[in-house]
């Protein structure tokens, strides 16, 4: 220990002499508001640490969720089910890990923590692909954040639920259980720029899901819901219509080159899916099955021969 003197073997020496006291603490008038910000300061980095923990986890999950959909090969209602199994589970993890840091988000807390949650962007980039590959559509704000609510309660409600449903459980006491269910759980939800940022890299997932299932079924996807063929749309027109949007949005404040540089990757996302719809529309009965597009940075507009 750092405390105590040794010997040339490294053995602590004992101290023959009598210990000496310690000191005494100096208080005055500022000492207590002193101790009250040490306090505060504690608890804000162990708050912080456990956001921090808990996003990086919510994060991976929602990357093995993303890796997960790029097995479908289709725009349909029902996904395979063993894809769906595992989605499912990783919700499930996902929503425990929300609820434990949900008391630590409320109120302020859920912007001076802001930069920590950056999970809830690759958790609406998971849930907003997971809803086009269902329905060929795109999930609003308004839509979403019950959705991200709701799993968070979920989270927090899973060892009660675990306990009722037992089999061999007796039935609740209606009157013990009053106090619980008027308890409301707290819930994490999204904001404007979680909502926004989701949907740039949902741009990336989309030109990747395009190039994937074109290579493998020599046509662009596109649902197949019973729509008379004219009103029907595959990918190429979805991605036009997602880069129009963003095209049109005024320039945010905050992080300037965060969203300089996330238009820049979605904007280079909608070329390769157009290059990829001409290709297959042009050139499509010439290409061998299984023929994937060269994408490369040379082929991109604008760059240099």
């Amino acid at each position: 220990m750092s405390g105590f003197k040794r010997d040339r073997q490294g053995n602590a020496k004992k101290h023959d002499g009598p210990k000496q006291s310690p000191k005494s603490i100096v208080r005055n008038a500022y000492t207590p508001m002193f101790e009250q910000l040490r306090d505060e300061l504690d608890e804000h980095h162990d708050r912080r640490d456990r956001i921090g923990k808990a996003s990086r986890d919510v994060t991976a999950l929602s990357k093995k969720i993303i890796f997960s959909l790029q097995r479908v090969r289709k725009i349909e209602e029902q996904l395979p089910a063993d894809i769906q199994t595992e989605i499912d589970l990783r919700l499930a993890e996902i929503s425990k890990l929300l609820a434990s840091i949900a008391p630590d988000v409320q109120a302020i807390n859920r912007y001076r923590y802001s930069r920590s949650l950056v999970c809830l962007e690759e958790l609406v980039e998971a849930l907003t692909f997971l809803h086009y590959l269902k329905t060929q559509t795109l999930i609003s704000h308004k839509e979403l954040d019950p959705i991200v609510e709701d799993l968070t309660r979920k989270g927090a409600a899973k060892e009660d639920e675990v306990m009722t449903n037992a089999p061999d459980a007796a039935a609740p006491d209606p009157e013990q259980s009053t106090p619980a269910q008027e308890t409301e759980a707290l819930t994490i939800s999204l904001t404007d720029d979680d909502y926004v940022y989701g949907l740039f890299d949902l741009t990336g997932e989309m030109m990747r899901f395009a190039t994937t299932t074109s290579a493998l079924t020599g046509k662009m996807a596109s649902a197949d819901f019973g729509e008379d063929e004219s009103e029907s749309r595959d990918i190429v027109q979805d991605m036009h219509d997602l880069g129009s949007f963003f095209e049109m949005l005024p320039l945010r404040s905050g992080n300037r080159i965060q969203w300089e540089k996330k238009l820049e990757v979605m904007r280079q996302s909608v070329q390769k899916v157009e290059k990829l719809g001409y290709d297959m529309k042009v050139r499509g009965s010439e290409r061998p099955k299984g023929w994937v597009p060269d994408l490369s940075s040379n082929d991109q507009p604008g760059s240099p021969e």
